[in-house]
């Protein structure tokens, strides 16, 4: 039977590997939760999609910049996903107000409503560090 030291080193990889299954699993079910129709058909990821494509041509350098200068204090590994999650929120504004140009408010305010509530303190610091003005968009805090 197995005892001693090699049990312990055992029993360690065995909590370990169960620890990692349970997070990649975790990770995986809320994609495919997103994945989901809705009511309409279509899932989260499916309109997030089509904003994105519906907009695409009303975005200008100046704005992708910007986007990815407020996406930067996201870890990297996520930050593409933030990045297009974000720039659905945004065309849905765009879409919604009819705009011919998506502009820097849209972007901020598309940002402050995709973001949740727990970063907002990291695009606060971001939006200072800028030198935006926040008073605008307090009411979206």
């Amino acid at each position: 039977m197995l005892d001693g030291w090699f049990l312990w080193f055992i029993l360690f990889w065995v909590v370990v590997l169960m620890g990692s299954f349970a997070i990649g699993g975790f990770f995986m079910f809320r994609k495919f939760l997103k994945k989901m129709p809705k009511e309409d058909g279509k899932s989260d990821m499916d309109w997030e999609e089509y904003y994105v494509n519906h907009t695409i041509h009303l975005w200008h350098q100046e704005e992708k910049e910007l986007l990815a200068d407020l996406v930067s204090p996201v870890p990297e590994l996520f930050r593409d996903v933030a990045k297009h999650k974000i720039a659905g929120k945004i065309g849905e504004l765009a879409l919604e107000e009819k705009v011919e140009r998506i502009n820097q408010d849209i972007v901020i305010r598309g940002y402050i409503m995709a973001t949740p509530k727990r970063d907002h303190k990291f695009l606060l610091k971001k939006l200072e560090e800028r030198q935006i003005e926040l008073t605008p968009y307090n009411h979206l805090f």
